[in-house]
């Protein structure tokens, strides 16, 4: 391919990508919002801890839910690509069907069971009861959350990411709205603490869900109608849904299981230090966002390639995502170094203090490796959009389970690093990540299963 086509190849994929880096950011700031505010309630360090655990809850809970978009996505841009409309629509109302399903099953399974998974991570029996004054309405507003996350991922496998931001900006401004005056007692409204942020989100998902179908059943992007009504689920397709989108559920436990070691270690280090992973965790999410944003592009655009049986633009698609995703999460390195000590204070925390140490620490760590981070994610895109998906999650058990989990172990306590040695395994552990993703690549089974599909 040409330098002219590759440029254009680049700036297709940042155009794309640049309404969802601000869809996702805009998720962040929902539970970045929750954190600042319930900073400033009394006993602010067991809410912050709180905060922590039930966030790791929320992420562990939804990797069904990310399997079900990766498979959508992967599809819906194929149709997409080989201009099948109807097919967009139809994988649109299977996935519809499942996520509603599966959004009231997490609703009622996650407030069930909820006691036992905090306890599980180590939470102390005031820290739980704490955690489950939020965790609990958050989870029960979960199928709003779950369609929302889906109609984005349909228009990213069509190539329109702007519709789906409009609608976050407006709903994540009522989130912020309501949580300023549900946490803290403003504007008249009663001042419920963390429960109240766990409310104010619940509606702000709701308001968004119901904008963006709303708009989509009025025409505002022609190929894709959403239906509510009720239609018999296409086995073959739900077949295929699942083959694609399970192991990328999977990998989300991979990962879940890596963030769930270091609580369970940060707890039986310094419980504090599960705070400062709670407030780091704020932040690596934000970190994260650009560069994951480019790997979902990457994957819709790579489909979108693959539908059209075009090869060697995949491939220009996969290496200017690695460029941009190499570039852009070095540059948010070098500020999250930089800035530590005052992201701390944004949550309202002392630098000098124990909370303010551990949560520097964490992103000191989390900065030096975002370059080789950055440039992992884009074979995530390229996996995820070729359905390669096993592919991903054997990568992915291999790093965690063989070094990074053991790492975390030896460095914190065999070693004596305490917090910081638990923290630096989960960076290293994209090194062998990356080289493994460049394997696969050069191997070229991601192009003949994206072929079969």
């Amino acid at each position: 391919m040409n330098a002219p086509d590759q440029r254009r190849i680049a700036r297709q994929l940042l155009d794309l990508s640049l309404p969802i880096i601000g869809l996702n950011v805009l998720n962040v700031i929902a539970l970045a919002v929750d954190t600042a505010m319930c900073g400033r309630l009394q006993d602010s360090e067991r809410v912050l801890t709180a905060l922590g655990f039930s966030t790791q809850v929320v992420f562990l809970l939804m990797v069904l839910m990310i399997g079900l978009t990766v498979g959508s996505v992967a599809f819906v841009a194929r149709a997409h690509g080989a201009g099948h409309d109807e097919r967009v629509n139809h994988v649109l109302h299977q996935s519809t069907q499942l996520t509603l399903l599966l959004g009231m099953f997490i609703a009622i399974a996650g407030n069930l069971l909820a006691p036992w998974i905090l306890a599980g991570l180590g939470a102390d029996p005031d820290v739980n009861q704490t955690a489950q004054l939020y965790l609990r309405p958050l989870l029960a507003g979960t199928p709003f959350y779950y369609v929302s996350l889906l109609y984005a991922a349909v228009l990213r496998g069509v190539g329109n990411t702007r519709l789906a931001f409009v609608v976050a900006l407006a709903s994540n401004g009522l989130n912020v709205v309501l949580n300023y005056g549900l946490i803290l007692g403003n504007w008249g409204l009663p001042a419920l603490g963390i429960q109240g942020a766990a409310i104010g989100t619940v509606c702000a998902h709701a308001f968004g869900s119901v904008l963006l179908f709303v708009l989509l059943r009025r025409g505002a992007v022609g190929s894709v109608r959403p239906t509510l009504r009720p239609k018999r689920f296409d086995r073959p397709l739900v077949g295929d849904l699942v083959r694609i989108g399970w192991p990328a559920a999977a990998d989300m436990v991979v990962l879940n299981a890596a963030f769930l070691s270091i609580i369970g270690m940060l707890g039986h280090v310094e419980q504090v230090a599960v705070a400062a992973h709670g407030i780091g965790l704020r932040i690596q999410a934000l970190a994260f966002v650009p560069g994951m944003s480019i790997s979902q592009a990457t994957g819709a655009m790579i489909g979108q390639a693959l539908g059209a049986r075009d090869l060697e633009r995949a491939k220009a698609v996969l290496w200017s995502s690695a460029v941009l995703c190499t570039a852009v999460m070095t540059t948010l390195g070098l500020g999250l170094i930089a800035l530590a000590a005052p992201i701390v204070r944004i949550f309202d925390v002392d630098p000098a203090s124990r909370l303010g140490e551990l949560s520097i620490v964490w992103m000191e760590c989390l900065g030096y490796g975002l370059p080789i981070v950055g440039f992992y994610i884009a074979f995530v895109g390229l996996l995820q959009g070729s359905g390669a998906t096993k592919t991903s999650l054997r990568i992915n058990l291999l790093t965690t389970l063989v070094f990074q989990i053991p790492a975390s172990y030896v460095l914190g306590f065999t070693l004596g690093l305490g917090p910081f040695g638990i923290w630096v395994a989960f960076p290293l552990g994209f090194v062998l990540k990356a080289g493994l993703g460049l394997r696969e690549y050069r191997r070229g089974e991601w192009a003949k299963l994206g072929a079969r599909a």
